[in-house]
């Protein structure tokens, strides 16, 4: 007898990487102490993104970790209520779920406090918990630096990088596959089991930080398609801050397409094809800045499935990102496509 089983469509993005609460101040430009009201949003560099991309109509799912605990809970509320699937959040009975605090002092310092000790749960992810024909299947797979830090994420996420190198297909609406290696630096988090606040990780200077990244930020770059990050994240991943430089090094290690992102300098797009573009940012009033890059990111993946030209994705992703930074939250300021093509008209 034929099977009745419906088979299920790929997701559109499948992210992977942090998950947590962000405790935002309601007030700006008060420090930390005198603050006295705060709101709770869903947070985490990967789930951001996932949130983003499900804002533009996108399928989109997060292979994370939380506490086995009511933060763990909240989150699989907020992304629920997101339309972002959750089923590959998986809970950890030994640590609690992250959580970080904010500073804001528009327009452009914004300093983050993480709670991520012991060790962050969405550090546990382990290869034997992974579907990986969800991640072969996706039309875009997203990972982060951040999950390069400790193990055994670190394994799990080149394991992963590496299935998905094996199979690239195009997905369902036609667009080529990508795999997305976003930089995400954050040094505080590397030597000590992912955890730590505001400072270093360890008392050691930051270049002896990033020269023990930098290894697994290249065999990473090896099996992705496409590398997103800043000056900072760049250089940990090529040992060079000279934009054009970093577009070429990232292409030379492996990617189909080098994103450098240069702050109030727009955004630098450079394609193995030839093609390179230079976009500069949209103008806003910056409220905060902290979730732009991630708004960015979601709308990244929303036009590389489009099918849309290069210079295009970027001015969208660079209108997606300051709609975000012209809002307090990150997960729930992430814009609809409508206001994005609203932006860019104006």
């Amino acid at each position: 007898m034929a099977s009745t089983a419906v088979r299920e469509e790929p997701h559109d993005v499948v992210t992977m990487g942090r998950i947590g609460v962000d405790i935002y101040p309601l007030q700006t430009g008060v420090p930390l102490p005198q603050v006295e009201t705060f709101g709770k949003f869903l947070g985490g560099s990967a789930t951001n993104v996932a949130v983003a991309a499900a804002r533009l109509g996108r399928r989109s799912a997060v292979i994370s970790r939380t506490g086995d605990d009511p933060f763990g809970e909240y989150c699989h509320q907020a992304l629920r209520g997101f339309g972002v699937d959750d089923r590959w959040v998986t809970p950890v009975a030994e640590y609690p779920t992250p959580v970080t605090f904010c500073e804001i002092f528009p327009p452009d310092d914004f300093p983050l406090y993480f709670y991520r000790e012991p060790k962050a749960p969405d550090l546990e992810l382990v290869p034997d918990g992974l579907d990986f024909d969800a991640i072969r299947s996706a039309g875009v797979f997203w990972v982060t630096g951040t999950g390069l830090c400790a193990e055994p994420s670190r394994t799990t996420t080149l394991e992963a990088l590496q299935a998905r190198s094996q199979s690239r297909t195009r997905h369902p609406g036609g667009a080529p596959s990508a795999t997305v290696f976003d930089m995400d630096w954050r040094p505080m988090f590397w030597g000590r089991g992912g955890g730590a606040g505001r400072g270093g990780g360890r008392d050691v200077p930051v270049e002896d930080v990033m020269a023990e990244a930098r290894p697994h930020y290249r065999r990473a770059l090896a099996n992705a398609t496409v590398a997103v990050g800043n000056l900072d994240e760049c250089e940990v991943a090529t040992g060079t801050r000279e934009p054009q430089g970093c577009a070429d090094a990232l292409l030379e290690a492996g990617v189909e397409l080098a994103v450098v992102k240069q702050g109030p300098k727009g955004v630098l797009a450079a394609h193995r094809d030839g093609t390179r573009v230079e976009v500069p940012p949209h103008p806003v009033e910056v409220v905060n800045g902290l979730g732009a890059g991630d708004s960015f990111g979601g709308s990244l993946c929303h036009g590389l499935l489009s099918g849309w030209d290069l210079e295009y994705v970027m001015r969208y992703a660079n209108a997606a990102g300051a709609l975000v930074a012209s809002r307090l939250a990150c997960s729930t300021a992430m814009p609809t496509a409508e206001e994005v093509e609203e932006l860019m008209r104006s």
